[in-house]
């Protein structure tokens, strides 16, 4: 059933990696071309601009305190994901959110899901490919850091893992198919995303990736709705 309205809230933060975050965004305002009651928005921890990656600076719809209705929360990769595991104001309003709120990640956005234990007997994805940093001996793949973690995960390299409650994505542009399974989950069929994705040039690869896509088995997906 599509659900009439759904509302995604994409959260920012200092360093967050620009496409994680634009390319999911992006599939919701092309597709708000063709039901302009789909809504997504940036949210921040406060409402002071945000300076992502590459002195990229957005401004917030939201703050976290201002508590928007949505159906998805979206969390970003990029280098300030690692401060974003110890931000126990972020970890506070995750866990308040309603349990029929997805949530949602982009790359390196999955460490926080880790860190605060919600991965624990899910499985879920990160970025594959190491920068030149995390492929020498001073770094780590991030999707290789994902398993230090959250040791109780199982590690995924799908592009998109859903795990009933929590969708994960892997390494940067993966962020583009995220969006369009996003519309999926809202109840969109495969006619409105292929319209989609002709509308923004992106069929042959969106064709490529459409069903590069891991579920979680129903016993993973039962213990999350219990969680």
């Amino acid at each position: 059933m599509r659900k009439a309205g759904f509302r995604l809230g994409v959260y920012v933060f200092k360093d967050a990696e620009v496409i994680d975050y634009a390319a999911p965004y992006g599939v919701f305002s092309v597709a708000r071309r063709f039901d302009p009651e789909l809504d997504v928005f940036l949210m921040a921890e406060t409402m002071r601009p945000v300076h992502t990656q590459a002195g990229f600076t957005v401004l917030p719809s939201y703050a976290l305190g201002d508590q928007p209705a949505l159906d998805a929360f979206l969390i970003p990769g990029g280098f300030g994901t690692r401060q974003e595991m110890h931000n126990g104001k972020l970890h506070g309003y995750i866990r308040a959110l309603p349990q029929d709120c997805l949530l949602t990640s982009v790359c390196t956005g999955s460490w926080i899901y880790g860190a605060m234990g919600l991965l624990d007997g899910l499985p879920a994805t990160n970025r594959k490919e190491p920068d030149r940093l995390e492929s020498s001996h001073l770094g780590k793949t991030p999707i290789d850091r994902l398993a230090e973690i959250a040791p109780a995960c199982r590690i995924s390299r799908a592009r998109v893992v859903d795990a009933g409650r929590i969708v994960t994505a892997g390494g940067i542009s993966a962020g583009m198919e995220l969006g369009f399974h996003l519309l999926r989950r809202a109840g969109y069929g495969a006619e409105f995303i292929h319209e989609v994705a002709r509308v923004m040039e992106y069929q042959r690869a969106y064709a490529q990736y459409e069903h590069d896509i891991e579920y979680a088995t129903p016993a993973a997906a039962a213990r999350l709705q219990t969680a």
